[in-house]
């Protein structure tokens, strides 16, 4: 079985990532407590925080190597992106490594009102990677549109964990194998 992972995954944020619609649901300013790890604020005390599998899909990513960006198309992007500056991240899993911001894991926001189509032309534009290289996980069906480009979408439905982030990666896989070439004595090399 493959183990390759596209080059850029990319999140929806609203209900992918964390439980509610950031434009609706709350009201800023956000704050954190002190150093409280996977917990923001808003106005009310109303929590944000990602869902439990998120930092650690978020770590095995970014220890991949891989490009990891943000796909919202939210009327509160700054709110979004006050969220993201403000919630700390745990270290991974038996690490003694120091809590990260979570927008630090984060190479590429494109979070402003409008088409995902157009979140991921302005992504292939600002990396130079091909859609065929790019993931996008998203609670909302509507979006599946950036299949249109040749980017493999993995709907999400009861907020991103583990089961659907490998759900996703293996229909990544099964669309885009690796290439196997025969050489001339008919060994098989990658």
């Amino acid at each position: 079985m493959s183990t390759r992972l596209p080059k850029l995954v990319a999140f929806d944020l609203d209900y992918t990532l964390w439980d509610l619609w950031i434009d609706t649901h709350v009201t800023g300013p956000l704050h954190r407590n002190k150093d409280t790890l996977n917990e923001v604020l808003d106005k009310y005390n109303e929590s944000v925080s990602f869902y439990n599998h998120v930092p650690q899909i978020l770590h095995r990513l970014r220890a991949a190597g891989v490009t990891i960006a943000a796909a919202s198309r939210t009327s509160a992007p700054t709110s979004a992106r006050s969220a993201l500056t403000l919630l700390l991240v745990p270290p991974m899993e038996g690490s003694k490594d120091e809590p990260m911001k979570a927008i630090d894991f984060f190479d590429q926001l494109e979070i402003y009102p409008g088409s995902k189509l157009t979140h991921f032309k302005k992504l292939h534009q600002k990396t130079g990677m091909p859609y065929s290289e790019m993931l996008f996980f998203d609670d909302e069906l509507r979006n599946k549109e950036v299949e249109k480009l040749g980017v493999t979408f993995c709907l999400v439905k009861k907020g991103l964990d583990d089961r659907t982030f490998e759900r996703g990666l293996a229909e990544w896989r099964k669309r885009h194998p690796e290439e196997v070439f025969e050489d001339p004595v008919g060994s098989t090399a990658m």
